[in-house]
């Protein structure tokens, strides 16, 4: 509690803005929230606007992400990135889907991030829809499609990126002594988890990521069985509040956010949410950072509760996976970048000129093998299977087949009722 009164006493001493105040308040919700103890008063009973704030915040795109090349672009990357706002900040999204065809029409998310991107010079987002995960794309889609497809393997197929950081700009306090980029591959309608799943990029290294999907679909027979069953939802069977498109990160993600909701009373800014929803404040960081480990425990016991001979794993977030569904195995390799070398042997200073502090790392992400091989699931014995091997199992040990059964119910119905017939009639 001392710790608290101090931190008011601080700020009431200090001459701040109220922008800079603002800024703080936001950092708290993006800097590393497992430090933040429990009672943190509010600082300020002033509602703020996460979003715009962190826009303001944020720095020059074009520093960062210095140089893209994919497929016919060269160039500069804000034509392939929109903007994503998550639970770390604003990350920017290469081929995703939009929020427009993400979230649906009452969240914060579809009218706020789903327009915005709208306005951008994004090139893929231009382009009508033509895709689902199930369908895939459609048969009219040409080489220019949204999300965009890949031509081929290797490294001049995917994508690649010159990433720039600038060392008086890089923040200790905020995320600790690593420092460097996170990079996180997901399906286009999967909502990016950067805190969860990503690959850190160093600065001053290249590292080459070589994909392999993972990519699972469904036979039609398996339609007959409950999802508890089969262990999985087929498309339109499992209806999210948030989210057009169901995935098991999604439902996920939507889970997260209503025990949020029911534990605190408000939602973090990054969940998805509706309009008249609550957005927590700093007081609330506490509270909604443990929710995520509450989640996590009741949705373990609730497994292994389920996990006898005759259940099959049911939790109350029900967040089975997608029936047709795809990820992403990687391979990961890196080097040295020594930016400095090279432009010594060059002897071209003008680039420390122009960004002065500058670290460069660079990003090259590519399809390994031209084909990959699906795996579908499929009912292990279905009727005829089942038949078939009652049938096989009879002729091996008892010299029986299905047509000896046919016979046999012959002899016993039909050619005795003759029989009969016959010695009535003599």
């Amino acid at each position: 509690m001392k710790k608290h009164v101090k931190m008011r006493r601080y700020f009431a001493s200090r001459n701040i803005s109220s922008a800079d105040l603002e800024e703080f308040r936001t950092l708290l919700h993006i800097c590393n929230t497992q430090l933040i103890e429990r009672g943190t008063p509010i600082l300020s009973t002033d509602l703020i606007d996460y979003f715009s704030v962190l826009d303001k915040m944020q720095p020059d795109f074009n520093r960062y992400l210095f140089y893209c090349k994919w497929f016919s672009h060269f160039g500069e990357c804000n034509e392939l990135f929109t903007r994503t706002y998550t639970a770390e900040g604003i990350c920017f999204t290469f081929n995703g889907l939009n929020a427009t065809d993400l979230y649906r029409e009452d969240t914060f998310q579809y009218q706020r991030m789903g327009f915005q991107n709208a306005s951008m010079p994004n090139l893929i987002l231009k382009r009508p829809l033509k895709w689902s995960l199930q369908e895939g794309y459609a048969s009219d889609s040409g080489i220019k499609s949204y999300p965009a497809r890949v031509l081929g393997a290797g490294a001049r197929a995917g994508l690649f990126i010159a990433l720039q950081t600038f060392r008086q700009e890089v923040d200790y306090a905020c995320r600790g002594p690593i420092q460097g980029f996170k990079v996180t591959l997901h399906s286009p309608d999967d909502v990016p988890l950067v805190s969860n799943q990503f690959v850190r990029i160093p600065m001053g290294k290249e590292v080459l990521v070589a994909v392999k999907p993972n990519m699972i679909t469904t036979s039609v027979g398996i339609a007959d069985y409950p999802p508890q069953r089969r262990q999985c939802f087929l498309e339109n069977e499992r209806t999210l509040r948030f989210f057009k498109v169901y995935t098991q990160n999604n439902c996920a993600l939507e889970c997260l956010t209503n025990l949020t909701l029911a534990k605190c009373g408000c939602v973090k800014f990054s969940m998805p949410r509706t309009l008249d929803m609550p957005v927590c404040a700093e007081n609330k960081i506490f509270c909604y950072d443990r929710a995520e480990d509450v989640l996590l425990l009741r949705e373990f016991r609730q497994g292994l509760k389920g996990s006898g001979i005759n259940h099959f794993g049911s939790t109350e977030c029900n967040c089975l996976p997608a029936c047709t569904s795809l990820a992403y195995n990687t391979e990961i390799s890196q080097g040295n970048f020594d930016l400095d070398e090279m432009l010594k042997a060059a002897d071209d200073t003008s680039f420390y000129e122009e960004f002065p502090g500058s670290q460069m790392s660079r990003l090259s992400i590519y399809f390994k093998e031209h084909q990959f091989i699906t795996s579908k699931r499929s009912e292990l014995y279905g009727r005829t299977d089942f038949l078939a091997n009652c049938g096989g199992i009879f002729g091996l040990f008892m010299g029986f087949s299905m047509l000896s059964l046919v016979e046999l119910f012959y002899y016993i119905t039909l050619r005795l009722w003759n029989n009969m017939r016959g010695l009535a009639g003599t």
